[in-house]
């Protein structure tokens, strides 16, 4: 069999494996952010320009200070994540105990300012960024050709997912942050700093969406809008999980990934809106989330 209803299968399999890719970002993205609403009760609108500013980290450690892709996945999302630390202390943590409108408005604000800075310095034409020489070229497989770094890019977004989930869901450290968010007087007793612990988590999550840009810069040119053309999908991703949780944003960003790709085979003039059309019926159906929890 050489296609599947007419549509042969190298391009299937193509859109296939662009729709992991999708949904890797997805889910790093929709992680961070349900980690950020989770745990501290705030809509990060911004998320969408750190992971911008995580892939200009790369940009520039490889342009200004000559260090390859390797060093900025480990450097641009603790620089960038530093940078949230210092937003929350100074402007997000006054916002906790109000509702979470203000806190929507202060980030979608920080996004536009943030956008409009790097707009001004670097215009909006995309700047490249190459893919590393170890991972350049790929495999010949009998139905279609397979990027090395696109294999990686999914392995990569994977590993840091389950390690993530598994630091919140599985260790003393995430058991700490849960009971910070629903009892923070009692947390304190123990001993525990919940101010800080709300602070690095709140970094955290912003140094995943670092990351993301730092894995999706080789795929696509780095440039100030890549955030706001992303971050309603993945906003649209926390939805349909259901907000605040981690394992249905990780498991939803994937899934969705891979039904944006299938539509793109079989319907392409819908695929710009499945996921906002599955968001709709998922609200209907379960406001919560698929794997929301209802009160």
């Amino acid at each position: 069999m050489t296609a599947i209803y007419g549509v042969p299968l190298q391009a299937l399999f193509g859109q296939l494996l662009l729709g992991l890719i999708n949904g890797s970002f997805y889910a790093v993205l929709s992680l961070g952010l349900a980690i950020i609403f989770g745990l501290l009760n705030n809509i990060n609108f911004a998320h969408g320009a750190q992971y911008m500013m995580g892939a200009f980290a790369a940009w520039m450690l490889l342009n200004y200070a000559g260090l390859g892709f390797w060093w900025a996945l480990i450097l641009a999302p603790l620089l960038v994540g530093l940078f949230g630390i210092v937003l929350e202390r100074v402007l997000i943590s006054r916002l906790y105990r109000l509702d979470h409108l203000y806190g929507f408005l202060l980030t979608f604000g920080l996004a536009l300012i943030l956008q409009g800075i790097f707009q001004s310095k670097y215009g909006v034409s995309g700047l490249a960024y190459a893919i590393p020489g170890e991972l350049a070229g790929g495999q010949r497989l009998p139905f279609m050709f397979l990027p090395n770094y696109r294999v990686f890019v999914i392995v990569a977004s994977l590993a840091v997912c389950l390690s993530v989930w598994l630091a919140i869901e599985k260790t003393m450290l995430g058991a700490y942050l849960r009971a910070a968010t629903e009892n923070p007087a009692l947390v304190a007793a123990f001993g525990v700093n919940v101010p800080l612990l709300l602070t690095l988590t709140y970094g955290g999550g912003v140094a995943l969406a670092a990351f993301a840009g730092v894995l999706a810069a080789p795929i696509y040119s780095v440039n100030p809008n890549m955030g706001a053309d992303i971050i309603i999908v993945v906003f649209a991703v926390v939805v349909i999980g259901g907000m605040g949780s981690i394992l249905g944003s990780v498991v939803t960003g994937y899934a969705l990934g891979l039904v944006e790709g299938l539509t793109k085979v079989f319907y392409p003039e819908g695929s710009a809106t499945v996921i906002y059309v599955i968001m709709a019926l998922v609200l209907l159906i379960k406001p919560a989330g698929l794997f929301g929890r209802t009160n």
